[in-house]
């Protein structure tokens, strides 16, 4: 039991965690109307979480690496709490402009306390031998589908049930406190650096360059950016392909709730197959393959989306993508993990998840700007990125032997 609670707890954070952020993030764009607040004010809201993300997942990395995971999970968890309480007291101000400013003081606050999965992927790294770490890290993918699966509907309840907006950030802020309190009372501490992991420590600028310079780590983070940019394009599109193709009134509520249980179920079978299917086809394959596989069901997923016109066909595809995005995370950052020695796990990870939050800016203004241009772009050029990537994993990481020796470094790779 000792030794499964951990594991539980980092899944529950990271769970917590997201069903929060899918609490608010559907009514977000409400405070147009309820707030006036103008359209790229909304985005500027909307952006700012994932912006904080990308700032702070390296650094709180660092902080982790020479304090513990403990302190930095319990801090973030406890001013996560903090943003939700401020999105539900600016939700509920009757003066707009002050509402607006505090959503969006909310929403950064909340994006700093996101950036804690880097802590959570070392934390798991911390206690899993290598050969546990990819399968392992598909727990943080399962966490995250069933965030974002559970997070939606349980905001639109709140808010349908108590007649409020604030109602979805007392809930969130009232789940974080529970987070927090377990985690106080049951997670124990995984890592305790010593003096020689500290004074390895590199200036921020520096330590990116050094990890994305590092060969095979840059190449696996530049995956998951490409990945990640690939995946928050659909995201965002999605709803808007929906309402192109098969004409859905998104201003019924019938209407979105079918684009919401759409994206529950990509949601729902992606977390099945992170939980799953990781070990298994990891076990079996080996990381890279399993990275190059899901890369090129990813694209070949996606490319067909805009030409479909039946529901039928349209989950068939939609299970495909999802299937082959969910299984691109866990065995890159397994690898990741793997090829890092264990004084710079938090650190690296931190890198990629920093790299992530970059790819979930950059992907929805590059996506909405092409989709006007022609509903099949975004989702073309998409797919011939997933496509390429996944041949170039083929040809460059192929040959990789991800096992390492003792103490965390890297084994060398049989001839």
């Amino acid at each position: 039991m000792k030794k499964k609670s951990p594991l539980l707890i980092i899944f529950l954070t990271v769970m917590i965690d997201l069903i929060g952020f899918g609490l608010v993030l559907p009514i977000l764009p409400m405070y147009g109307k309820n707030f006036g607040a103008s359209g790229p004010m909304i985005g500027i809201i909307m952006a700012s979480y994932s912006l904080m993300q990308f700032i702070f997942a390296p650094i709180w990395g660092r902080i982790s690496d020479r304090i513990g995971r403990r302190p930095v999970l319990l801090a973030s968890t406890a001013f996560a709490a903090v943003s939700y309480v401020m999105f539900a007291i600016g939700s509920g101000l009757e003066n707009k402009t002050v509402a607006i400013w505090v959503i969006l003081l909310s929403r950064v606050l909340a994006g700093v306390c996101g950036a804690n999965i880097t802590v959570a992927q070392a934390y798991i790294a911390d206690i899993s031998p290598p050969e546990l770490r990819s399968a392992r890290m598909g727990l943080i993918g399962m966490a995250f589908g069933l965030g974002f699966i559970l997070g939606p509907p349980l905001g639109g309840e709140s808010s349908y049930i108590f007649n409020s907006l604030s109602a979805p950030g007392w809930v969130a802020a009232s789940l974080c406190a529970l987070n927090f309190i377990s985690a106080f009372m049951l997670l124990p501490e995984s890592w305790k650096p010593s003096a020689e992991h500290l004074s390895q420590q590199r200036p921020h600028v520096e330590q990116w360059l050094h990890t994305l310079g590092t060969p095979k780590i840059g190449l696996l983070i530049g995956i998951f950016f490409l990945a990640t940019f690939c995946f928050s394009s659909f995201e965002t599109t999605i709803g808007l392909l929906l309402m192109h193709n098969y004409h859905i009134d998104t201003s019924v509520g019938a209407g979105l709730r079918k684009v919401g249980w759409l994206v529950a179920y990509c949601g729902f079978v992606g977390a099945l197959i992170q939980g799953g299917g990781t070990k298994r086809f990891v076990k079996k394959y080996g990381e890279p393959k399993v990275i190059a596989a899901s890369l090129i069901l990813a694209g070949v997923g996606v490319m067909a989306l805009p030409y479909l016109t039946s529901w039928g066909s349209l989950l068939i595809w939609l299970a495909i993508f999802s299937i082959g995005s969910s299984l691109t995370r866990p065995p890159v950052f397994g690898m990741i993990s793997m090829l890092t020695s264990s004084h710079e796990q938090g650190t690296n990870l931190g890198v990629a998840q920093g790299v992530g939050s970059l790819a979930r800016i950059v992907g929805p203004l590059f996506a909405l700007s092409l989709f006007d241009l022609h509903p099949a772009v975004p989702y073309l050029i998409c797919g011939a990125l997933c496509l390429i990537t996944g041949a170039a994993t083929a040809r460059y990481l192929s040959h990789v032997h991800p096992a390492t020796a003792a103490g965390g470094e890297p084994a060398t790779p049989p001839a």
